[in-house]
């Protein structure tokens, strides 16, 4: 399995009121608590799984931008991996200087379906659950959604393993 740290903007590409940028892999954490500073002084290393800390974005001692800051520690997140997820604001300046800050923080750029990707490998979603999520994100009807994410939740799955257990029994 790969140990490298990706980063990537997971809200829609362009300008809007708040914008998510999201972190998994071994170092997700660490690097998340070198570059931010929680109102608190709380590092995020030391809170619980879902939880959230308020805080600054910090490069060179400046402030970039107030932030919101949920962690997902391994294996209770999307990907299995430590996940730390920033909302900041949706300036395309923000998010992108925070995605630089990222890389040379020792993350790397996510492919296109990478976080998906590692929740399969990492045994999270099995393939056709992995294949809804593609189908969830270009859903643009509510019957097309309404297959997403019964394929999402499981459901082909769940009907495959009940044929299997018949066939197996037969």
């Amino acid at each position: 399995m790969n140990q490298d740290t990706i980063c990537a903007i997971s809200t829609a590409k362009g300008k809007g009121a708040i914008a998510t940028i999201r972190i998994s892999g071994l170092n997700a954490i660490n690097i998340s608590n070198s570059i931010f500073k929680a109102y608190n002084k709380k590092e995020i290393s030391t809170i619980e799984s879902r939880q959230v800390l308020v805080g600054e974005i910090i490069e060179e001692n400046k402030t970039l931008d107030e932030v919101v800051i949920t962690s997902f520690v391994s294996p209770h997140s999307y990907t299995g991996e430590n996940i730390v997820e920033i909302s900041c604001h949706g300036s395309n300046y923000i998010q992108e200087k925070i995605i630089q800050i990222l890389i040379q923080n020792n993350c790397r750029l996510a492919k296109k379906g990478e976080f998906t990707l590692r929740a399969f490998l990492n045994g999270k979603l099995d393939l056709s659950q992995a294949e809804g999520v593609a189908e969830l994100i270009s859903s643009d009807s509510e019957k097309a959604h309404d297959l997403a994410i019964k394929q999402m939740r499981g459901g082909f799955s769940n009907e495959i393993q009940i044929l299997r257990k018949k066939l197996i029994k037969f």
